[in-house]
């Protein structure tokens, strides 16, 4: 019997998919499912298909030639783990197994390093697109040994979606160890606050320009030709005239207004933390999310609680849907700006804080042209900006971007106003606007809350004129200060007491 050129362990929607598309590729397949009347089901709905069944995980083993490309399409966390453990008796030094789950980075991480002894190559990969994306070409973002990278690329490269403009598959080498999940992270994230940005969008031109259904499926048909141009434009279109199976109107009115999450966008919060990485656009989204949830608490509160109610304004219907099209482009851009600068942090060398990935960084808005869920138009104009200036610190400060929100950032201040007087809340483009009009100024109030932090906890701080220089104060001494050494910080003042750091 001759071998099979890849493995797929998983026969869930997303497994099977995958698998398809890489068997019409012209990669033989050999499939293995726990359950494995799944495995053999798939085979039986697919006759004429080069597929081979392994009905343990010894014979699916065996049943690839060497070295072994193995492609784990399982739900993350403790099912990945037991797959693993259940291959590796039979795995050889340099097979290659790849992880295409929602992995936490710091899962894949770990697995790396269990894995590297024994001469296995272990991959983390982002595979997005959901299930048609599987079928017909998902954005694959791969991590892991270099060199292994090059066994895999040619199936990649063939299943991969393919960029509009060019040709060009929506797959490259991410970056060391875990660095492929830590960028489906990102990506999940900004995917998080896309959609949330979409949503205050749509509560405006329904609630408060008094768009009814048809005519916001004109505006996102609209927006879809436009700059705006991308796949959740697109979808969201489709959704705000679909028919309600119970013939209630349109579906999406009939829909609980309680979002649920897995844990990707809240990951990346948590990873922006770790690396001092502000991301207030995707953290408003995850906290609409929760708030989302507090669904009877909410239904209380609009019986007791005060403010404006929303309500359809007068004046002119287009200069208000165009400043809303102004203000969700702004937003978006910051969202792309904070994501491209959290993987511009993990990338750094650890002994500055990052993870040492070595990424390539104008590669990976590449990834997302076609494929994803954030694919969009605009993600050539970040590329280019990435390839003109490898080393851009922020996407806000490319001079296209920084130009396009000049063009549109008054009608960004009055859409966020918009909100504020009718009762309306934009947590995300209020976020966005606030992480632009912080990054824009050169001296933001925190010299109050150093002031603050030396008062109660002798915390310190630096003078204007000597960054770099750390003081204390003693605030509640009588005498004139004056400054005298502090171990570890440089210099301090008179009546000063050392107290730990920390706040």
């Amino acid at each position: 019997m001759s071998l099979q050129a890849f493995g797929i362990v998983g026969m869930e929607v997303m497994g099977k998919n995958i698998a398809l598309n890489i068997e019409e590729k012209g990669f033989p397949i050999s499939v293995y499912n726990r359950t494995t009347s799944k495995a053999d089901e798939f085979k039986a709905e697919n006759p004429g298909k080069n597929i081979v069944v392994g009905h343990t995980p010894e014979e699916f083993v065996k049943s690839l030639q060497k070295p072994r490309r193995i492609l784990l399409m399982v739900k993350a966390g403790g099912p990945t783990d037991a797959t693993i453990k259940a291959l590796l008796p039979f795995l050889e030094k340099d097979d290659i197994l790849i992880d295409g789950g929602n992995a936490l980075y710091s899962d894949t991480e770990r697995r790396e390093n269990e894995l590297r002894p024994t001469g296995i190559k272990f991959f983390g990969m982002g595979v997005s697109g959901g299930e048609e994306g599987a079928r017909h070409g998902p954005s694959m973002m791969p991590g892991g040994d270099r060199q292994s990278y090059e066994a895999l690329k040619p199936v990649l490269d063939k299943i991969a979606a393919k960029a509009p403009s060019d040709g060009v598959p929506c797959v490259t080498y991410c970056g060391e160890r875990s660095a492929g999940h830590f960028v489906k992270m990102v990506h999940n994230g900004i995917e998080y606050g896309d959609m949330q940005l979409i949503a205050e969008a749509y509560d405006l031109l329904k609630n408060v320009v008094g768009l009814n259904n048809d005519q916001l499926y004109d505006v996102f048909g609209d927006w879809n030709k436009s700059e705006l141009q991308s796949f959740l434009i697109d979808i969201s279109q489709k959704v705000i005239k679909f028919p309600d199976p119970q013939g209630k109107g349109a579906l999406v009115e009939q829909i609980r207004d309680v979002v649920g999450m897995k844990g990707t966008g809240t990951w990346t919060i948590k990873a922006g933390l770790d690396l001092l990485v502000p991301l207030p656009t995707m953290a408003s989204a995850v906290d609409m999310r929760e708030l989302s949830m507090l669904k009877d608490q909410r239904t209380a509160a609009s019986k007791q609680l005060k403010g404006p109610q929303p309500k359809k304004v007068g004046g002119d219907a287009k200069q208000l849907i165009d400043d809303i099209k102004a203000a969700l482009y702004c937003s978006k851009i910051c969202s792309y700006a904070q994501g491209m600068a959290l993987l511009a942090a993990a990338n750094k060398p650890a002994s500055e804080g990052g993870h040492d990935y070595k990424m390539n960084l104008p590669d990976l808005p590449m990834i997302w042209r076609a494929g994803c869920i954030i694919r969009a138009v605009f993600l050539e104009e970040i590329t280019q900006a990435f390839k003109k200036n490898p080393g851009l610190t922020n996407l806000l400060m490319d001079q296209k971007f920084s130009d396009m929100i000049a063009q549109r950032e008054a009608a960004w201040r009055r859409v966020v106003k918009l909100g504020i007087d009718n009762g309306v809340g934009l947590p995300a483009f209020s976020g966005s606007l606030g992480y632009y009009d912080s990054y824009r100024r050169e001296r933001l109030p925190g010299n109050l809350i150093q002031a603050q932090r030396d008062y109660f906890g002798a915390h310190t701080y630096e003078r204007l004129e000597s960054p770099g220089k750390f003081i204390h104060t003693e605030w509640a001494a009588e005498q004139t200060a004056h400054e005298v050494p502090k171990e570890g910080h440089g210099t301090t003042q008179v009546g000063t007491k050392t107290s730990p750091a920390g706040d």
